[in-house]
């Protein structure tokens, strides 16, 4: 039998937070996980180089049932807390666009910043070691293989359904629910949608091609670049707005964000009345696009001879493009995974079980999702050292 003050399930960005946090005020703690590496999404994030928080996290950056759970511990552990750290390291990184933070070289640097950390302050990390049950109480009881291990404290840091090629469980949702905790429904979210049939057909031929946008779904309205696939649509509007999106809903694109194509037509008249409406889009879209927009749907005739209730319908689909996705690409290809532990039953502050406060839940099990750009690492970090401040 082995004892510690605190055990933490999961190596990933929130249970590496935790660990230093609690082992550099002294406490005794094991982390444990059953994939053969730790860190494992920081890793692959970024395309290798971890877009590791953002510069303007806020709470509003953030999806739950419960918006304003998130505040304290966003508030007290902030993006500069962690740049902190990376400056101390020594680790070169940049602003990319919008706030989102990226490491200049590799996230290999961001996790042995994470375990030198663990090191330092005498936190024993473990991979390859899967709990196979756990004991509720005082002291906790778990059972390895190695044997059974005893903890103080407890913290469920396992993640969520997403890329589960890389080991990801619902180990984490299935203990909340042996304890008789709610889970907030999840699925699948920051994730390409889906087409079929006809929607898909008609966008034959267009994968590869960006198109700056406005995507809106519900209250969520992103303006980033959408991204023709083989398969449907990606690209970063189409990954935020998909937080949003439920089955059977419509999502809305602005192709021609921040301008009146009436107006660019408009002007057109005035100065080169003779230009053929595909060659205008095509300014600002890819020929092929505009070619297939107006195949599809828009009068490809000159400017001049365009009439009202023409540019009317040119106006309808390029401002309020209409999909209806016939799905997502499925945990298999999702960034995060939305919903979780509700957090009616843990303190915002210390994020642990209200009635049992020495039992936690960080990151990305807890009903608390980020918006693409770094906002999912910020929480994990705040949510790992809020939990790691006390446990």
């Amino acid at each position: 039998m082995e004892e510690f003050d605190v055990v933490v399930i999961g190596a990933g960005a929130a249970g590496l937070m935790c660990a230093l946090t609690a082992g550099a005020r002294g406490r005794r703690v094991l982390v444990l996980d059953h994939a053969n590496r730790v860190g494992k999404k920081i890793l692959m994030s970024g395309g290798g180089r971890c877009n590791f928080t953002n510069m303007y996290s806020t709470p509003d950056n953030f999806l739950s049932a419960n918006p304003h759970f998130a505040k304290s511990a966003l508030s007290r552990y902030t993006p500069w807390d962690f740049v902190e750290m990376v400056d101390r390291h020594r680790i070169a990184w940049h602003e990319k666009t919008l706030g989102q933070l990226f490491c200049d070289v590799s996230a290999k640097l961001i996790v042995k910043m994470l375990t030198d950390e663990c090191a330092v302050v005498g936190a024993e990390v473990r991979t390859h070691t899967p709990v196979e049950s756990i004991e509720v109480g005082d002291p906790h009881r778990l059972r390895i293989a190695a044997g059974e291990v005893r903890a103080g404290s407890l913290v469920i840091a396992t993640g969520g359904y997403s890329i589960p090629s890389m080991g990801a469980t619902g180990f984490g949702f299935d203990f909340a629910r042996s304890l008789g905790l709610d889970v907030v429904p999840t699925r699948a979210a920051l994730v390409p949608f889906t087409l079929s049939g006809r929607p898909l057909e008609q966008l034959e031929g267009l994968s590869g091609i960006a198109v700056d946008s406005v995507a809106s779904c519900g209250d969520g309205h992103f303006r980033e670049a959408m991204l023709f696939t083989h398969r449907g649509l990606s690209g970063p509007a189409v990954l935020q707005v998909s937080s949003y999106w439920h089955p059977g809903d419509s999502v809305e694109f602005d192709l021609w964000p921040g301008a009146e194509i009436a107006q660019a037509i408009a002007q057109a008249r005035l100065e080169r009345p003779k230009i053929a409406l595909r060659t205008l889009l095509a300014e600002r879209w890819s020929k092929r696009v505009a070619q297939r927009w107006c195949e599809l749907w828009l009068p490809d005739q000159p400017i001049d001879q365009l009439s009202r209730g023409e540019v009317d319908r040119i106006a309808a689909a390029t401002h309020r493009w209409q999909v209806k996705p016939s799905g997502t690409e499925g945990y298999r290809t999702a960034e995060v995974t939305i919903g979780g532990v509700d957090t009616r039953h843990l303190s915002s502050k210390t994020m642990a079980l209200r009635d049992q406060p020495n039992l936690y839940f960080i990151g990305e099990v807890v009903d608390v999702t980020g918006h693409l750009g770094g906002h999912n690492f910020q929480w994990a970090w705040a949510s790992g050292h809020a939990a790691g401040e006390v446990a």
